[in-house]
């Protein structure tokens, strides 16, 4: 007998990189060997010297193929065994073992949008839908698009045994988020992207497409973003150290090198509007969505819990997002003896 293993990867497209991904069969019982592929194909190498490695990381059960059939997500490798240059796993590694007794956690809401051919999945063909307002959250046929891709996909998430805490419709029609945590820095992103491969897998299966775009409709439309909400022990424990943590994120050059790596076409989406802060401009504040971070009222009341980055896009890798705030929150609370 013989299983199927998916080999999951992220490619080295720009300015968003892509998933990729294929089928190896393995003997029942064999260990997940590592694997190769052609990099020239996926902007990771050139065709004179094209062969990349796969390393898988992280496994779970394949909630499509069913029996005992897996997804392997894996890092990228030179053939010399070292990390290749498009592998943000690698660098969150280190940042992570670093940090690990200040026990970060995080939960990143991920927002994304369902495209029927160039259209949004709702939007009337050379036209546009009512306003905004009652697709948040909503429910019924005139307002709510793509419901039985989603309830598949929250299925294949947790037949997987993925860390998926909920899911909802957003602002926009045709626009959905699931939120992935609480879990360690390397375990959510992971995660996540395992829980994007099955998002566009699962599509596929109902002939749509979804995006990471941040911004899929120009004009008065809101943006798609990936928000991460973001704690240690302190702050489980410290409301010194919620305050600590904010204004960590805000100091000196820490706004823009975050900002710049939080996803591609982030000015598009921060502009200020549609509950976002300006890309520019570094805020925080109790239950204010128009800041760049959030401190959620409950959070104020309890004097204690946890903090919301509202500026990452939908198509931020988590890798990086996750590694720039444990970077930068957990030294300013080491150095003010917050840990």
């Amino acid at each position: 007998m013989s299983y199927k293993a998916e080999y999951i990867w992220i490619d080295g497209t720009e300015p968003t990189a892509k998933l990729r991904s294929k089928t190896k069969i393995l003997a029942d019982g064999a260990e997940l060997p590592v694997w190769g592929f052609d990099g020239s194909s996926t902007n990771q190498a050139e065709g004179h010297a094209s062969d990349r490695v796969l390393q898988p990381v992280f496994s779970c059960p394949d909630p499509i193929r069913g029996g005992n059939n897996v997804l392997v997500l894996c890092e990228v490798l030179n053939i010399d065994m070292t990390p290749h240059e498009s592998n943000m796993r690698a660098l969150l590694r280190p940042v992570a073992e670093q940090f690990e007794g200040q026990e970060p956690i995080f939960g990143i809401e991920q927002e994304y949008t369902f495209f029927d051919g160039d259209r949004p999945l709702g939007f009337p063909v050379g036209g546009f839908p009512a306003a905004q307002g009652g697709y948040y959250c909503g429910v019924g046929a005139d307002e709510i698009f793509g419901r039985d891709v989603v309830e598949k996909h929250l299925d294949h998430c947790l037949a997987a045994g993925l860390g998926i805490s909920g899911i909802n419709a957003e602002v926009m029609p045709g626009q959905w988020e699931f939120q992935v945590g609480p879990l360690a820095p390397l375990e959510v992103a992971d995660q996540l992207w395992i829980a994007r491969w099955l998002l566009y897998r699962t599509a596929e299966d109902f002939k749509v497409s979804a995006t990471l775009d941040p911004k899929p409709v120009k004009g008065d439309w809101n943006g798609a973003g990936a928000h991460t909400n973001f704690s240690t022990k302190a702050m489980r424990e410290d409301y010194r150290a919620i305050v600590a943590a904010c204004e960590s994120l805000g100091e000196g050059s820490k706004p823009l090198d975050h900002v710049k790596n939080y996803g591609a076409g982030i000015d598009e989406r921060l502009t200020g509007l549609h509950e976002t802060a300006p890309w520019d401009e570094f805020s925080y504040g109790v239950s204010d969505r128009g800041a760049s971070v959030r401190i959620p009222w409950q959070v104020e009341q309890d004097g204690k819990g946890y903090i919301e980055d509202r500026r990452p896009n939908a198509n931020v890798d988590p890798y990086v997002v996750t590694r720039l705030i444990v970077d930068t929150c957990c030294t300013r609370l080491e150095k003010d003896g917050l840990v």
